[in-house]
């Protein structure tokens, strides 16, 4: 049901623009974080009775909470898997700024405020965010998984190294502990990176671009070998860093729905 938009709110959390499209419920919210606010979407079939499983879903470089594959994955999650699903902005993106800043603009915002330092308070916002949609029951707090490529993979291995075994499963892939030279080199965190991937448990898939011209094959295939998970798989896909094959998208979203124990 979706009577929880008519319950009061926690304070922490401030509810806007709710719609329901072909099902599925969608409202964008803002949570109260250590950093500010936290600006996301909310995905959830329109008629549920229990805490369904979250999936969090985070975004490339440039992206935001609203690109089009974050849409489209967290529809499809809510609309054949009954998932509940979640997006924030990331760091220097979407609502977080005024305009757009081209991809030179963030990461130099990134690398002065320090990359550590935007991965802690990214882990804690995605936290933050976690548990003020489990306190209102829309969501169990601990069946949680996470989908994020490229961007959403060097943000998303702190998160999974943060909340630990509430992780049932994650799809990372484009990203490594090499960078490109195009890049800022503040961008650059191998000894961080390979810390958190050290910590991480949960089962995962890795998808690799073979000629990803941004992380380099041999960084990403060494961060796999990094990952602490017993259960891990690696996927490779002939092309270049921003091409994605449908078919891979479609082996992350059964590799989540298999890991959350539901069937479609």
């Amino acid at each position: 049901m979706i009577g929880w938009l008519d319950d009061p709110m926690p304070a922490a959390v401030e509810w806007f623009d709710h719609r329901v499209i072909d099902g599925v419920a969608e409202r964008s919210f803002h949570v109260v974080g250590t950093s500010g606010d936290v600006p996301g979407v909310l995905w959830l079939p329109s008629c549920w009775s229990t805490p369904r499983p979250l999936v969090l879903l985070g975004h490339g470089g440039s992206g935001h909470k609203r690109s089009g594959r974050i849409v489209e994955l967290a529809r499809w999650f809510a609309t054949y898997a009954g998932l509940t699903a979640v997006a924030i902005d990331g760091p220097y993106h979407g609502d977080r700024v005024s305009a757009p800043l081209s991809a030179a603009q963030y990461q130099a915002r990134v690398a002065e405020t320090g990359i550590e330092v935007v991965l802690d308070r990214m882990a804690e916002d995605w936290r933050a965010t976690v548990d003020a949609i489990a306190a209102m029951g829309l969501a169990a707090s601990d069946q949680l998984a996470y989908v994020g490529m490229s961007m959403g993979t060097r943000f998303g291995l702190s998160v999974a190294a943060e909340m630990g075994d509430r992780f049932r499963c994650l799809v990372f892939g484009k990203f490594g502990l090499q960078q490109g030279a195009a890049m800022h080199e503040g961008m650059a965190a191998p000894e961080r990176v390979a810390r958190d991937a050290r910590r991480i448990s949960a089962p995962v898939l890795f998808h690799v671009q073979w000629h990803d011209e941004i992380f380099p094959r041999h960084g990403q295939l060494a961060l796999f070998d990094l990952l602490g998970s017993v259960d891990k798989q690696l996927a490779g896909y002939v092309g270049t860093h921003a091409k994605t094959d449908p078919g891979a998208i479609a082996l992350w979203r059964d590799f989540v729905v298999r890991h959350l124990a539901l069937v479609i």
